[in-house]
């Protein structure tokens, strides 16, 4: 009699619980990522591809085509042109090239997009401020090259049939270019390419 009261009582509390360990179970788990750290997610375009493949372009475009120059070059960055079927922040791409390759001195960078912001302040300077601390309109430098390029994608997956996973792969292939904004002359470019392929089940979640 004793082990059948000391059963149901056992029986009553374990939905009590489950209820209270499946509480934290579903709770929000947040830790900081390193992003140096090679992590992907799935078989898409993510960070980490951004980060390597940035900084393998400003390393080639340093060495290939910026230490040729007699003088560090102004340049302009434009976004990438983007052929993928994802909303991407392509304009980031060329940001960090850009940010990657400035420390190095190799190479000067027109603001541009703060170019409205800068005519702005000119305004307001040459309407209050001291003559002999305004900054003198027409006198910013213009850019004697542009960093622009393209990303684009293709995606293959597995034909439908009867299969416990499916295969997705997608490849990518990206260009940064420099353009010579005089004569419009491609002068530097360098594509880099890759493919990743993820297997799915087709029942889970």
């Amino acid at each position: 009699m004793k082990t059948m009261v000391r059963f149901l009582m056992m029986a009553a509390a374990a939905p009590a619980a489950l209820m209270l360990g499946g509480c934290a179970m579903f709770r929000a788990d947040v830790s900081d990522v390193n992003v140096d750290q090679t992590k992907h997610m799935g078989a898409h375009y993510d960070y980490s591809d951004m980060r390597a493949m940035t900084q393998d372009f400003a390393d080639s475009m340093v060495s290939e085509f910026l230490a040729k120059q007699p003088s560090p070059p102004i340049m302009v960055t434009a976004g990438l042109e983007n052929r993928t079927s994802k909303h991407e922040d392509t304009k980031l791409i060329t940001d960090r090239v850009r940010d990657l390759i400035l420390p190095t001195g190799k190479a000067q960078f027109i603001n541009e997009a703060r170019r409205a912001d800068l005519m702005k302040e000119q305004g307001y300077q040459a309407a209050n401020a001291t003559p002999e601390t305004q900054a003198k309109i027409g006198r910013q430098l213009g850019a004697k090259y542009m960093i622009s390029g393209s990303l684009a994608e293709m995606e293959s997956k597995s034909p439908r049939q009867v299969r416990v996973s499916s295969q997705q792969i997608m490849y990518y292939h990206m260009v940064i270019e420099v353009t010579d904004l005089e004569t419009g002359l491609l002068v530097w470019s360098k594509p880099r390419d890759f493919a990743r392929e993820i297997s799915k089940p087709i029942i889970g979640w």
